[in-house]
C-alpha cells in the first residue's frame, strides 16, 4: 500500500515536468523555424509566386587587362566564375554570406575591413552574387540578388561623372558591384541629416572611453576617475535615443562644454599613448563593423522588398482564385478558338505570373493600337496563378482584343519534344547584371556595369506552344506600349528568326573566357540582344531547329556544376540566335526604367515602348517615382477586387 501510495503521490508531479520539457523544446524549434522560413523563401527553395521575384538574377564579372607586358597579345581578358552558392546551405539569405565580420584587433585587420567596405573585387559568384578578393587572403563578398536590367552607355557614363562630385566617388562603382542597384537607390533616397552636434557628442564619448582605462589605473585620481565615469554615463543616456540635433535636450551645450574640459584634463595626465591608441583602434573596429553590418542589413531589406510579393497583390491573387471557383460564368475559349490559330491576326505572347503587371501591358498595347480587333494575346502562366489570371481576363475586356490564358504546365503538346520537367515549368525572361573591368581606362572609369535581359527557358517552347502561327510579337510583363506596334508585322526580316534591339555595351567577347571554355564558336564582336519587345518568325525557327540548338548548349553546360541554371540561359540564348538577329531601332524600346534614374523625359516620351527592367518595378513601393506615372496611366481602375485589396 505504501508503495502504491508513493507512486500515486508522485504521478501528479511527473506529468507537469514532461509538459515543461516539451514546452522548452518547442520554443527553440519555433525560433529556428522563424529564422529558416525567410531563408527558404529568399533562396528560392519554395514554389515561386508571382511578382517581381519571378526573374532570377545572375551577375557576371569580366576583367579586361591591357598590361604593358602583354602588349604583343593585345587585350587579354580574365573572366572568373565561382561555384553557385545557391546550392550551398552555408550561405545566408539572398546572397548575403552567413559569416559575420569579426572585430579586428590589429592594424592589418582594420585595413582589410576597410577593403571589404570598398568592395574592390573582380570575382563574381553566380545567382547569389558572392564575391571574393584576389589577394592571398580571400574574403567573401556580400552581394545581393539583383534583378536589374541594362542601362544605356550614356546613362552609365553620366552617373559616373555625377559620382565623381561626391565624397564617396571611389566607392560608388564598387558598391554597385557589391550590392547591385541598392547603391543607386540609396544615393537617390539619401536623407540629409542635421546631426552635427550629435556627432560631436559621440566623438567626445569615444575619446572619454579611450582615456578612461588609463585614468582609472593612475594613483590619487579616484575623484577624477569617478567624474569621468559619471560624464560618460550621462553622455550615453543622452545619446541613447537621439538621432538628430533637434532631439537633443536644451542642456546639451553645458554637457558638451563640460565633457570638453574633462577630456582636456585627461589628455594632460601622464598615461601611455599606446593604451589610448589601442582603445581608439578597438572603438574604430567596432564602429566599422557596425557600419558594415547596417549597410548589409539595409541592402538586404531593400532586396527583400524588391523580391517579396506585396501583400496587396497577394490579396488580389487569392480573391481572384476564390472567385473563379465560385463563378459560373461561361468562358469564351471555344468561341475564339479559330481566332487563336488564325495567322492573319496580330498575335502577341506574354509569359507572366503577375496579374496586375500583365493586364497593364495588354491594356497599354490595346489602347495605342489602331485596330484592336486584329489583336490576339497568348498569355502563358503557371498552375499557381492560372485561375487568378483566367478569372481576371474573363471579368475584364480590352476593346475588341482577344486574351487567351494557358497553363504552361498542362500543355499536352510539350511531351513529344520536351523531355525535361524543368523545361515545362514557367521560366520567363532572365535578367543579368554584367560588370566589366577595363584596366586600360582611367581609374574612375575602369569598371562599368551594364544590365541586360534575354529569353528564358519558356520562350524556347514557342514553336510547340503555337504550332499554327508564324510571326508573333513577344512582350515582357514589365513593358508599357506607347505607340501602335502593327508595323512590326510589315517588316521584312530578311530570313532572320528574331527581331530585337541590340546593345553593344556588352559583347560576346566580354563572355569569351566563359563561352570558349565549352568550345563554342562565336563572333567576339557580336552585340548582345535584349528581350522586352521582340518579333519572332516561328516557321524559320522550326526550320533552323533553334530550340534543339538551345537544348544542346544547355546540356553542355549541365556538365559544369559551377554554373547555375539561370546562367546557362545567357550563353545558350545568345549562341542559339547567333547570326539570326534582325536589329530593331533603339527607338522601339527605352530600357532601364527599373534601375536607371538618369533617363530623360524626352527619351521616354519618344520611345514606342518602355521597359521597366530592374528590381525597382513600377508596381512596388521601391519603384522609381518619376517613372511610375507612365505605368499607372494604363493600370486598371474601378476593379472591385483592387479596391478591396487596397491597390491604387
Amino acid at each position: 500500500m505504501k508503495g502504491h501510495q508513493h507512486q500515486h503521490s508522485c504521478s501528479p508531479f511527473a506529468q507537469p515536468k514532461r509538459r515543461c520539457r516539451g514546452l522548452a523544446a518547442a520554443v527553440p524549434a519555433l525560433v529556428v523555424c522563424s529564422v529558416l522560413l525567410p531563408l527558404v523563401f529568399l533562396l528560392g527553395l519554395h514554389r515561386p509566386g508571382y511578382g517581381s521575384e519571378d526573374r532570377a538574377a545572375v551577375v557576371i564579372s569580366t576583367e579586361l587587362d591591357f598590361g604593358a607586358r602583354k602588349h604583343h597579345d593585345g587585350a587579354t581578358m580574365k573572366h572568373k566564375l565561382l561555384k553557385d552558392v545557391s546550392k550551398k546551405k552555408t550561405s545566408g539569405s539572398n546572397g548575403i554570406s552567413a559569416d559575420k565580420p569579426s572585430r579586428s584587433k590589429s592594424k592589418n585587420l582594420v585595413v582589410k575591413s576597410k577593403a571589404k567596405l570598398k568592395g574592390v573585387s573582380s570575382l563574381t559568384d553566380l545567382k547569389n552574387d558572392t564575391f571574393r578578393s584576389n589577394g592571398p587572403h580571400r574574403y567573401k563578398r556580400y552581394q545581393l540578388k539583383d534583378l536589374s536590367g541594362r542601362s544605356l552607355d550614356t546613362n552609365v557614363d553620366d552617373r559616373e561623372s555625377h559620382a565623381q562630385e561626391g565624397p564617396h566617388d571611389e566607392n560608388h562603382k564598387p558598391c554597385e558591384l557589391q550590392y547591385g542597384s541598392y547603391c543607386l537607390w540609396s544615393v537617390e533616397h539619401k536623407e540629409v541629416m542635421t546631426d552635427a552636434f550629435v556627432k560631436r557628442l559621440k566623438d567626445q564619448l569615444f575619446m572619454a572611453r579611450a582615456h578612461y582605462p588609463s585614468i582609472a589605473k593612475l594613483k590619487h585620481q579616484e575623484m577624477f576617475t569617478r567624474e569621468l565615469k559619471q560624464n560618460i554615463q550621462e553622455h550615453e543616456r543622452m545619446l541613447s535615443d537621439i538621432i538628430t540635433d533637434a532631439d537633443l535636450p536644451q542642456f546639451f551645450a553645458k554637457k558638451l562644454e563640460k565633457m570638453e574640459h574633462i577630456i582636456e584634463r585627461a589628455k594632460s595626465c601622464e598615461v601611455g599613448c599606446s593604451n589610448i591608441e589601442r582603445k581608439l583602434r578597438q572603438l574604430l573596429d567596432i564602429t566599422e563593423d557596425e557600419a558594415y553590418f547596417h549597410t548589409r542589413q539595409s541592402a538586404f531589406l531593400y532586396h527583400l522588398g524588391a523580391q517579396t510579393m506585396p501583400k496587396t497583390h497577394h490579396c488580389l491573387n487569392m480573391r481572384l482564385t476564390v472567385e473563379y471557383f465560385k463563378s459560373r460564368s461561361i468562358h469564351m475559349d471555344q468561341l475564339n478558338k479559330q481566332k487563336l490559330e488564325d495567322p492573319t491576326f496580330h498575335h502577341y505572347v506574354i509569359f507572366s505570373r503577375n496579374v496586375l503587371a500583365v493586364s497593364t501591358t495588354i491594356n497599354s498595347t490595346v489602347m495605342n493600337s489602331q485596330d484592336s480587333g486584329s489583336m490576339v494575346f497568348h498569355l502563358f502562366t503557371d498552375a499557381q496563378n492560372f485561375y487568378a489570371m483566367k478569372h481576371w481576363f474573363d471579368r475584364n475586356s480590352y476593346f475588341e482584343a482577344t486574351v487567351h490564358v494557358t497553363n504552361i504546365e498542362d500543355h499536352h503538346k510539350l511531351s513529344k519534344d520536351v523531355d525535361s520537367l524543368e523545361m515545362q515549368q514557367l521560366r520567363p525572361a532572365e535578367e543579368y547584371r554584367v560588370t566589366i573591368h577595363n584596366h586600360a581606362e582611367p581609374s574612375q572609369r575602369q569598371m562599368k556595369t551594364e544590365y541586360i535581359s534575354v529569353f528564358g527557358h519558356s520562350h524556347f517552347l514557342l514553336p510547340d506552344l503555337l504550332p499554327g502561327l508564324n510571326r508573333v510579337a513577344v512582350l515582357d510583363d514589365d513593358l508599357i506600349v506607347q505607340k501602335d506596334l502593327s508595323s512590326l508585322w510589315k517588316r521584312n526580316m530578311g530570313g532572320k528568326v528574331i527581331g530585337a534591339v541590340q546593345f553593344c555595351g556588352v559583347r560576346l567577347g566580354h563572355l569569351r573566357a566563359y563561352i570558349a571554355e565549352h568550345s563554342f564558336k562565336f563572333n567576339t564582336n557580336s552585340c548582345v540582344w535584349l528581350s522586352g519587345l521582340n518579333v519572332v518568325e516561328l516557321e524559320k525557327w522550326r526550320d533552323l531547329r533553334v530550340t534543339g540548338l538551345f537544348d544542346e548548349v544547355v546540356k553542355k553546360f549541365q556538365k559544369d556544376s559551377r554554373t547555375s541554371q539561370q546562367l546557362k540561359v545567357l550563353p545558350a540564348s545568345l549562341l542559339a540566335f547567333q547570326d539570326l538577329i534582325y536589329p530593331l531601332e533603339d527607338s522601339w524600346v527605352q530600357s532601364g526604367l527599373g534601375h536607371d534614374y538618369r533617363i530623360s523625359s524626352v527619351n521616354i516620351e519618344n520611345a514606342a515602348t518602355l521597359h521597366y527592367n530592374g528590381v525597382m518595378k513600377p508596381w512596388l513601393d521601391l519603384g522609381i517615382h518619376d517613372y511610375k506615372r507612365y505605368w499607372r496611366k494604363y493600370m486598371a481602375n474601378g476593379e472591385r477586387f483592387m479596391t478591396e485589396c487596397n491597390i491604387h
